[in-house]
C-alpha cells in the first residue's frame, strides 16, 4: 500500500493541534478555577508603571523587573506560578532602556526604518523580514509581547503619529502590517496591532469623538485591522483612546467583541492604551481584557462591581480566560531563556536594505545616480544629523546612527570636506544649546540652519559639480504637525534652495533635496527649482548608508508612494475637519465627513491633481506592461488577472505593480477606483521577464451598504487597471459580474448618533 505521507503528516498536525487546544482550554479551566476574585482582578488590571494615572500624555516609565524600559506587564500571580507578561514598544524597533544601573553593559536595539517608509517598498516579503530581524531582538531582550505595528489609516498629512502608519489604504496598510507581525511572531512573541480603532489624530487623542458612518468605518478605517487578523493572527490587539459615535473604543462591545471577535474570529486578547478609556467596568463588559498599566482603583471597582452584581462574573471569567491564553503561549511561562545578546550588527543590515528599498525617487532630471567622481557640497542640518526615526512610543534606543555625511563618504563619493567641516562644527555647538528633552513625548526642537551667505555659495558652486540639501521634520506621540512651520517649508529653507539652486544652475551645475521627514510636506512650490528629489522619510540607524546606497545607484530606487503628496494642504478632504472643528479650542469631536473618499480615492474621483499622487515612485531603469489577462470575463467566485513586467531600460531594477478596480455604481455610489492588490518584481536584469498574477474575490469587490447593513457587490461592468500608480495606469482589461452578489449579512455596529454630512 502506498501512502501519501504530506496527507499523513496533514491529519496529524491538525490533530495534535486539536489535542493541544483541548489540553491548553482544560488547563486555563484549572487555573481559572483556583483563583480569587482579587486575584482575577488583578490579571485583567495590569502594572509595571509609576506614574499618575491621571496623567495620560505623560504616561511613559520603567517596568521593573528583568527588562528595564519595558512599558508593562500583566500582573503575576506568584503562588499558581503564572509570571508576567512583559509588553514593550514600539512599531520601529524594540525600546527599552539602553542603560541599566550598576551594568557596565549597553543593552541597544536596532532602530528600523519607521512604517511609511516600510510601506512604501511595497514589499511583503521584505517587511515580514524585517519583523523577523525586529521580533528577534525582542526575544532575546526577554520580552513577551511588542506593542507593534501601528495599523492607523493617514487620513490626514498632519497626524503627528503618521510616520509609524503605514499608508491613507486600508489594503497595503492590512497586507504589510499582517507581514509585519508575521515576522515578528515567527520568534514565537506576540504583537498588539494599534491603534483600534479610528485613531487618527493626536489632538485630544483621550477624549476626542470620531464621527463617522458604518460605511467608511468598515470600508476605510477598520479594513486593515480585519485583513492583519485574518492573515497574521497578532496575538494581542490595543484598543484606542478615543471615542467612536460617542462611545469609547475600550468600552465598545460593538467593536471589541461584535466586530473583531464574533465577524471576524479573533482569538487573542484585547489590552487598551495606556490608561485609556473611562469605565473600568464597561471595559471589561466589553471584552476589553486587560486594561494597561493598571491601577488600584481599577482593581477595587471590578472586586466592587461583582460583589454589588453590577458585572457579571462570567464577563470577567472570559477575560481572564483569554488573558490565561496568551500567558500559556508566552516566553515568560515557558521560561524560556533569553541572552540579552541579540544580532545587533546583522540586523543593522536588514535596516539598511529594507531603508534603501523603500526609499521614493519623486524627481530626477539627469542627475542621479551620482558617480565617484563628482564633488559634492552637503547642505542642510539633516545632512550632518540625521533623523532616524520619531519620538515618543516609536523612539529607539540605539547604539548610533549613521549621518548622511559619512554615508557618503562610506559610498566612496567626494564630499567638500572643508564645508562639511564646517556644518559638524556649527552643528556640534548647537546640539549643545538644545535643551534636554523632559519627557519621551516631547519633540526636539530643530536646530536653527546655518548661515551661508550668498557668496560662499557661489563659491561653492564653483568648486563642487552638485549640490545636496536634507530637509528634516520630526514628531511624535501626543500632538499633531503644524501647517505653516512644518508641512509648508519655513522662510530659511526656502531661502537657502532658492540661493543653492540660483547658484549651481547659473553655473550649470544641478541640485539635489533628500527628504528626511516623517510626514508629507509641501513640494509643488519648489520642486521644480532643483532636479532631483529623493524622499528617504526617517530611515532608521543605518539611514546615511541606506540614503547612500540609493544616491551612488548601489540600489536602484523602487519605493513608490503610500500616501498621496497634495499640491495644497487646503486640497486634502480632511483639511477643513481636522483634527476638530476649527471653532472648537480642544475639538470634542472630529467629523469624518469625507466618508470613503480618503486619499486617492478622492483626488482621481474629484479630480483634484495631487503634487505626486498614491503609488507613484521613479527608477533608474523603465519597465513595460505587457499580456494583461484575466482567467474569467464572467465572474461569479473569483478572478484571476496576470501581467508580464519587462525590464526595458539599461539598469536592474524592481517594479512595484499595483491592480485596481473601478465598479460600476449600484444603488452606492463608489470612488473612481481602488486599489485590490499588489505585488512586487524580483530584481529583473535589463531585458528580463516577470509574470504577476493576483487573485481578486468576489467579496473584494463588495461595497458596504448601511441601510442593509451588509456587504454588496454590485452587478455589472469592472474594469481592472494595472498600474505604476493611481493615475499611471498601463494596461485594463475588463470582466462582469451577472448578478448583484450579498457576500455577508451583519448587524449594525457603532451606528451615528447624529447627522454627518458626507462628501458626496
Amino acid at each position: 500500500m502506498k501512502y501519501n505521507y504530506k496527507i499523513l503528516f496533514a491529519i496529524g498536525t491538525v490533530f495534535f493541534s486539536a489535542v493541544n487546544m483541548h489540553s491548553q482550554d482544560k488547563k486555563t479551566k484549572e487555573i481559572l478555577s483556583q483563583l480569587t476574585l482579587e486575584e482575577k482582578a488583578m490579571l485583567v488590571v495590569g502594572t509595571g508603571m509609576k506614574v499618575n494615572e491621571n496623567s495620560v500624555n505623560g504616561a511613559v516609565g520603567a517596568t521593573v523587573g528583568k527588562v528595564n524600559g519595558a512599558a508593562g506587564t500583566s500582573s503575576p500571580i506568584e503562588r499558581l506560578n503564572l509570571p508576567p507578561i512583559i509588553t514593550a514598544d514600539g512599531p520601529a524597533g524594540l525600546r527599552i532602556d539602553a542603560i541599566r544601573k550598576n551594568d557596565q553593559k549597553r543593552y541597544y536595539c536596532t532602530a528600523f526604518p519607521v512604517g511609511t517608509l516600510l510601506a512604501s517598498s511595497w514589499d511583503t516579503a521584505l517587511v515580514e523580514k524585517v519583523g523577523k530581524a525586529m521580533g528577534s531582538e525582542v526575544k532575546a531582550y526577554g520580552v513577551d509581547i511588542l506593542l507593534a505595528p501601528g495599523m492607523n489609516i493617514q487620513r490626514n498629512p498632519l497626524g503627528g503619529r503618521n510616520f509609524e502608519y503605514y499608508s491613507e489604504d486600508p489594503i497595503v496598510t492590512g497586507l504589510i502590517g499582517a507581514a509585519m507581525v508575521n515576522g515578528l511572531q515567527s520568534n514565537g512573541i506576540g504583537t498588539s496591532v494599534k491603534h483600534f480603532a479610528v485613531n487618527s489624530q493626536e489632538t485630544f487623542r483621550t477624549g476626542v469623538n470620531s464621527v463617522i458612518s458604518e460605511r467608511a468605518l468598515r470600508e476605510i478605517y477598520l479594513k486593515g485591522f480585519e485583513i492583519a487578523v485574518q492573515k497574521s493572527k497578532p496575538w494581542t490587539v490595543m484598543s484606542s483612546y478615543n471615542k467612536i459615535n460617542g462611545e469609547y473604543a475600550s468600552e465598545s462591545a460593538d467593536l471589541l467583541t461584535g466586530i473583531l471577535r464574533d465577524e471576524w474570529g479573533y482569538k487573542g486578547i484585547v489590552m487598551t492604551d495606556w490608561f485609556g478609556g473611562r469605565n473600568t467596568i464597561e471595559q471589561v463588559k466589553a471584552g476589553n481584557d486587560l486594561l494597561m498599566p493598571g491601577t488600584e482603583s481599577k482593581k477595587k471597582a471590578i472586586i466592587q462591581a461583582v460583589g454589588d452584581k453590577t458585572l457579571d462574573i462570567k464577563d470577567l471569567d472570559r477575560n481572564v480566560e483569554n488573558i490565561l491564553s496568551l500567558l500559556f503561549k508566552t516566553p515568560s511561562y515557558k521560561n524560556a531563556k533569553y541572552d540579552n545578546n541579540p544580532d545587533l550588527t546583522g540586523n543593522a543590515q536588514i535596516s539598511r536594505n529594507a531603508a534603501a528599498e523603500g526609499m521614493v525617487l519623486l524627481r530626477n532630471k539627469n542627475v542621479l545616480p551620482f558617480n565617484k567622481t563628482q564633488k559634492i557640497a552637503l547642505f542642510g542640518n539633516n545632512s550632518y544629523d540625521i533623523i532616524s526615526g520619531g519620538t515618543g512610543s516609536g523612539e529607539v534606543n540605539k547604539a548610533y546612527v549613521v549621518n548622511l555625511d559619512q554615508g557618503l563618504l562610506n559610498a566612496g563619493l567626494l564630499l567638500d570636506k572643508t564645508f562639511a567641516d564646517k556644518y559638524r562644527t556649527y552643528m556640534e555647538t548647537a546640539k549643545k544649546a538644545v535643551p534636554v528633552r523632559t519627557s519621551l513625548l516631547e519633540t526636539p526642537k530643530p536646530i536653527a540652519l546655518m548661515s551661508i551667505s550668498a557668496g560662499d555659495i557661489e563659491n561653492l558652486a564653483a568648486e563642487n559639480d552638485v549640490a545636496v540639501i536634507t530637509i528634516g521634520r520630526n514628531g511624535g506621540e501626543s500632538h499633531d504637525r503644524n501647517i505653516d512651520l512644518d508641512f509648508n517649508l519655513i522662510k530659511e529653507e526656502k531661502e537657502l534652495l532658492n540661493a543653492v539652486s540660483t547658484a549651481f544652475h547659473k553655473v550649470n551645475k544641478k541640485v539635489v533635496v533628500v527628504l528626511n521627514i516623517d510626514g508629507v510636506v509641501e513640494v509643488a512650490s519648489w520642486r521644480d527649482s532643483v532636479d532631483a528629489i529623493l524622499l528617504a522619510w526617517q530611515p532608521g540607524l543605518e539611514g546615511g548608508n541606506a540614503i547612500a546606497d540609493v544616491l551612488s545607484g548601489k540600489i536602484n530606487p523602487s519605493g513608490k508612494l503610500a500616501i498621496t503628496f497634495p499640491v495644497n494642504y487646503s486640497d486634502v478632504p480632511s483639511a477643513k475637519t481636522f483634527p476638530g472643528l476649527s471653532t472648537e479650542k480642544r475639538p470634542e469631536k472630529a467629523l469624518y465627513s469625507e466618508g470613503i473618499y480618503v486619499g486617492y480615492r478622492y483626488y482621481d474621483s474629484f479630480k483634484v491633481n495631487p503634487a505626486y499622487e498614491f503609488g507613484y515612485g521613479l527608477s533608474y531603469t523603465t519597465f513595460r506592461y505587457d499580456k494583461i489577462k484575466v482567467n474569467s470575463k464572467e465572474v461569479k467566485d473569483k478572478l484571476t488577472v496576470s501581467v508580464e513586467i519587462t525590464n526595458t531600460g539599461n539598469k536592474s531594477g524592481k517594479e512595484a505593480v499595483q491592480v485596481y478596480v473601478t465598479a460600476p455604481d449600484g444603488k452606492l455610489k463608489k470612488p473612481l477606483k481602488e486599489l485590490k492588490a499588489f505585488d512586487k518584481t524580483k530584481l529583473l536584469s535589463p531585458g528580463a521577464k516577470q509574470t504577476l498574477s493576483f487573485t481578486i474575490n468576489v467579496s473584494d469587490l463588495a461595497s458596504f451598504d448601511t441601510d442593509e447593513s451588509s456587504w454588496i457587490t454590485d452587478a455589472g461592468l469592472y474594469t481592472i487597471s494595472i498600474a505604476s500608480s493611481s493615475k499611471d495606469v498601463k494596461k485594463t482589461i475588463t470582466f462582469n459580474i451577472p448578478k448583484e452578489i450579498l457576500t455577508k449579512k451583519l448587524s449594525h455596529k457603532l451606528p451615528l448618533k447624529e447627522d454627518l454630512e458626507e462628501l458626496k
